[in-house]
């Protein structure tokens, strides 16, 4: 008879696991029925086809734009594409004049004035700071509190530019969820409500900026360097410093004897107001906000504060360049077609059914009715990953490229190598003698170090992959760590409850011969072997070859060297007892 035993645990486990699919199923069906999603997922550009836009840039004055210049637009567009929510978009230089941008799709119109309009940097007092996320609805302040400025602002610090429509806007900003393809500029002459985006070393930081005092085009340069101690020595801190023109020099020295007013406290404290902070502003987002320590008269301010080399340099570069005001001229602008197009993509979806059917022909093969597990959990696996991506297209506007369903035709391998090692991880246990319950808890126990293991590796690869690598990698990266997770959360929360159940019913609990886990052709040898004998480990290997063929194969296979030796003295001591039994008839 099968065993029986406690069906809740397992059974709660697939329920929950049904409970998540619904879920995302609901999701997304709620997300298309509103005529934002699609059942299907996006496509990329290699893929789908989209639209090609020649950019001319050109600076203010009519300037000719340098190598560096043009690099440093290239660099501004993809930072705009990016964060307007375009995928896979492709940007590049031609001819040493002109900046190419592909992007899936026909891009919307202000995606389009996103990528033409020209960098804006500018500098602004800050009024107020607080932590990136928006304040709950609860604890914002009420309609009689509100501010409500009563004379005309004196300066950039003044308090009178927070209105109450500006402290509301404040205090419902969240920095994480940052508002997308924002066409319209603010205005240099009144207050400004934005983000310094977070980093590795710091968390986002939320501001109520004053108007422009300060103009970036004012900049003549900026440099990076260690800094300077007070006695000349060089320390091992990073420096940026800024070179301001004539006109520059003015407006900073008055701004920074103002703000240097705020570093130092009635108590004394220092550096505690935020009034005395400057913020550098950056297509109206903060990228630094250093405070200001001392009247600085020369027009040469330098920014100190935990920076690394490559931080250093970055903001130095975006002081240089995003100063510049670089504006881009849309000299064409075709529709392309896929640049593989959909018959690579039918190849592609024919290889990874052509994989799938030979794992299900093996998985059917070597273990015959529990090749069907395979079969259902890969099944779930495929449901899972396709509605992650089909909702990451809506929420996030992924696109799946032909790099990324080659790294989901890898993962097929992957995903049923787990279930492999965990099949036999039960066969071992059942080879041992033991019921099939326990050879599951057992098997289990053993399989999922090695399933944890190597996912773990998959992951870290995967991670190391999307960061390292650029262009279409990055999706093959993405789709092969979103397998790797659907694979783990298969194995934990599908495959085991099921063989959990499997294996206190009559079919798979008694070893039926087509069961893929019938004792006896796993040359198992039971523990108790009746008339009071008990298997001992020198009866194994000759028992185990008396079995059949197949068993004893398999068995000698799997056996160690000692065993090996074992078996091969058990012989020798057999063949030597028959020869004299013989001679004496």
């Amino acid at each position: 008879m099968a065993r029986t035993g406690r069906k809740k645990p397992s059974l709660r486990v697939l329920v929950w696991l049904g409970v998540i699919l619904a879920v995302l199923t609901a999701v997304l069906a709620g997300g298309t029925m509103a005529g934002k999603a699609s059942w299907a997922p996006k496509l990329a550009l290699d893929l789908e086809g989209g639209t090609q836009m020649i950019l001319a840039p050109k600076v203010e004055g009519g300037s000719d734009i340098n190598e560096e210049q043009l690099n440093q637009a290239v660099a501004i567009i993809r930072q705009r594409v990016d964060g307007s929510g375009v995928a896979e978009a492709e940007i590049s230089t031609q001819s040493g004049r002109n900046v190419v941008v592909s992007l899936p799709g026909t891009p919307s119109a202000e995606t389009r004035a996103l990528i033409q309009a020209s960098a804006d940097m500018n500098f602004r007092p800050v009024l107020v700071t607080g932590p990136g996320a928006a304040v709950p609805a609860a604890q914002r302040t009420p309609a009689a509190k509100l501010p409500k400025p009563t004379a005309k602002p004196q300066n950039g610090s003044d308090s009178n530019w927070i209105t109450a429509d500006v402290q509301k806007q404040f205090e419902a900003l969240d920095c994480a969820k940052p508002e997308q393809d924002k066409q319209q500029r603010s205005d240099p002459a009144k207050p400004l409500v934005t983000c310094e985006p977070a980093t590795d070393q710091t968390p986002a930081i939320k501001y109520i900026l004053g108007p422009v005092e300060v103009k970036g085009v004012e900049i003549q340069g900026s440099t990076f360097q260690l800094q300077q101690g007070a006695q000349g020595a060089v320390t091992n801190e990073w420096a940026v410093n800024i070179q301001f023109n004539g006109e520059g020099t003015a407006k900073f020295k008055k701004v920074t004897e103002r703000l240097n007013q705020f570093y130092v406290t009635a108590g004394g404290e220092t550096g505690s107001d935020p009034k005395s902070q400057f913020a550098i502003v950056l297509d109206d987002q903060v990228i630094s906000a250093p405070r200001s320590q001392a009247v600085i008269t020369d027009g040469r301010p330098q920014i100190t504060g935990g920076f690394t080399e490559k931080s250093a340099k970055a903001l130095s570069d975006q002081l240089r360049f995003g100063a510049l005001p670089i504006s881009f001229d849309i000299q064409s602008e075709q529709q392309i077609s896929a640049t593989l197009g959909g018959e690579q993509l039918r190849m592609g979806l024919l290889a990874g059914l052509i994989g799938l059917l030979l794992v299900v022909v093996y998985s059917l093969f070597q273990y015959r009715a529990l090749g069907f597990v395979t079969i259902a959990s890969l099944v779930v696996a495929g449901a899972l990953t396709y509605l992650a991506i089909a909702i990451l297209g809506w929420t996030e506007n992924y696109r799946l490229s032909l790099a990324g369903v080659a790294g989901i035709i890898v993962s097929i391998g992957q995903t049923a190598d787990s279930f492999i090692v965990y099949f036999e991880r039960i066969r071992d246990e059942l080879r041992e003698g033991r019921g099939l319950v326990s050879a599951v808890e057992n098997g289990w126990k053993r399989a999922k170090r090695t399933v944890l293991a190597s996912k773990a590796v998959n992951l870290l690869a995967a991670l190391v992959l999307y960061f390292v690598a650029v262009g279409n990698v990055r999706g093959f990266a993405f789709t092969l760590g979103l397998t790797a997770i659907a694979d783990l959360i298969v194995v934990f929360m599908f495959t085991h409850p099921t063989l959990q159940q499997l294996a206190r019913t009559r079919f798979f609990g008694e070893g039926h011969k087509f069961s893929g886990l019938d004792p006896e052709r796993l040359g198992a040898v039971p523990l108790y072997r009746g008339a009071g004998r008990i298997r001992t480990p020198d009866d194994k290997p000759s028992v185990v070859r008396a079995k059949n063929t197949g068993a004893a194969a398999e068995a000698e296979r799997r056996m160690t060297i000692a065993e090996r030796r074992r078996a091969e003295q058990q012989d020798q001591l057999a063949g030597s007892s028959k020869g004299p039994a013989k001679e004496g008839k």
